[in-house]
């Protein structure tokens, strides 16, 4: 691909235990174009989150080559946005405020981005706000209004909606799709719910475990918005879950969480 942001290429990545050394990624290849939008789904325990703590430069100890715009990643940096399960703000600081982070919002173009982040995001009307006086869903756009300020090239998300209930999540889906199309931002979404794959991703990488490796990359050749309950998305999704089915074969209960 001649548009490359990421490339990751014959990755290994081994962890040190009290019983032994543990090969949490193996020989694994990837390439993601600029403005892409790439799942990865897998079991618990399949190397998910290690990959992307690799891909935001959280974690060095890795052989192979990671490289960013063809730059190898040597660590965090605001080019890598990252979001977590937990949408981590500061509590006692405004919605605003947790989005400027440590940036003046008395200087003009800060307080400018922050606006329209606000606007983007759906939560005009909130800028004074508090944590807790948001609901998961909000706290979690918060987050990524944060992670979008400094305009990363590649935006790291790790099961963000995890902890929110149905109804929650599938609202929160549509928003970061509406930011992914308006910034046009890179995103890698780490995942273990096939039906959310689908429907965010262009591409659907699928890990299987210990040592983790790509089973399957699966394209996702349907316009948004996508309708869950149409044929094609349900071929899609039987497509990725009968490869999915193949690699909860392979895994071990032990040590999930890696």
């Amino acid at each position: 691909m001649s548009d490359v942001l990421l490339a990751i290429s014959n990755l290994h990545k081994t962890f040190d235990t009290a019983n032994g050394p543990v090969q949490a990624l193996y020989n694994v290849d990837l390439q993601v174009k600029e403005g892409e939008f790439i799942t990865v789904i897998g079991p618990s325990g399949c190397g998910k989150s290690t990959l992307l703590r690799i891909v935001a430069g959280l974690d060095n100890g890795y052989s192979g080559e990671v490289t960013l715009e063809g730059a190898r990643i040597g660590g965090p940096g605001i080019d890598k946005g990252f979001i977590f399960q937990e949408h981590r703000l500061f509590p006692w600081l405004t919605v605003e405020k947790n989005i400027a982070s440590d940036l003046p919002l008395r200087n003009k173009e800060i307080r400018c981005k922050v606006d329209e982040l606000i606007e983007l995001v759906k939560l005009s009307g909130f800028e004074k706000a508090y944590p807790r006086e948001l609901s998961g869903g909000m706290a979690q756009r918060v987050a990524i209004a944060r992670a979008l300020l400094r305009s990363p090239k590649i935006l790291l998300l790790d099961e963000p909606f995890g902890a929110l209930d149905a109804f929650t999540r599938a609202h929160m889906q549509q928003v970061l799709l509406d930011v992914w199309r308006t910034n046009q931002t890179t995103m890698v979404f780490v995942t273990h719910d096939i039906d959310e794959a689908v429907f965010l991703g262009e591409r659907v990488v699928i890990l299987e475990p210990r040592p983790g490796k790509i089973r399957k990359i699966v394209p996702v050749d349907l316009p948004y918005p996508r309708r869950k309950a149409s044929v094609s998305f349900q071929e899609i999704r039987l497509k990725v879950m009968n490869y999915f089915e193949k690699v909860e074969e392979l895994e071990l209960t032990d040590g999930a969480g890696i």
